[in-house]
């Protein structure tokens, strides 16, 4: 997990933090949630991706590890 706290918000990250959460093996992803320049916040499970609706850090994170936890 790599967060940042951005100095201020942007068009992409309008609550000012950027991250990555990535959980995989052997270099493929399994769960992935990261808000890149220009995508926004979203996130990769395997294969596909889709729309990730902010709810804060905390939850972030909880919903990270829950999606890991899932694939067990």
């Amino acid at each position: 997990m790599v967060i940042w706290q951005l100095p201020t918000a942007s068009d992409d990250r309008l609550h000012g933090v950027k991250y990555r959460l990535w959980a995989g093996c052997a270099g493929k992803t399994l769960v992935r949630y990261d808000n890149e320049t220009g995508k926004g916040d979203h996130k990769h499970m395997c294969e596909v991706e889709m729309p990730y609706v902010w709810r804060g850090l905390q939850r972030l994170v909880a919903d990270f590890i829950a999606d890991v936890e899932a694939l067990k």
